[in-house]
């Protein structure tokens, strides 16, 4: 096991590095603010109870950092199966994601494990 090994498995799990559930939800409701702040994506939303909508989205963040939260929603293609989202969609809500987390000074690192994460999600979201 190499030293930047050791160093991230001390620090913790990225659940832990974000601050826990009540982190994560301060980022998912930052994360939320932008995206129905984006006109190009808040059409997407309309008629969409949007608390349900970030808790959802607060327990599936906890559960990709590896928290205890697991997440029990739609999979994702099923979420998003009626959406017909493009690749430039899916890209601006990941930055709008990378964006909340930045402004809660979330380290680079732990940004970019995040949005690996989400970006394993794509075919699924984009029904390909």
């Amino acid at each position: 096991m190499g030293i930047e090994t050791r160093y991230r498995m001390s620090r913790g799990t990225l659940y832990e590095r974000l601050g826990g559930r009540e982190a994560i939800e301060a980022v998912v409701d930052e994360f939320y603010d932008r995206v129905l702040a984006d006109e190009s994506l808040v059409p997407y939303f309309e008629g969409t109870e949007t608390d349900e909508l970030r808790s959802h989205q607060a327990a599936f963040v906890a559960a990709v950092a590896g928290g205890p939260d697991s997440y029990d929603g739609a999979s994702m293609r099923e979420a998003h199966a009626d959406l017909d989202l493009s690749p430039g969609e899916f890209a601006a809500v990941a930055g709008h994601l990378d964006d909340a987390l930045a402004e809660f000074d979330v380290a680079d690192e732990d940004r970019e494990a995040l949005l690996a994460e989400v970006a394993t999600l794509e075919d699924a979201i984009l029904d390909r």
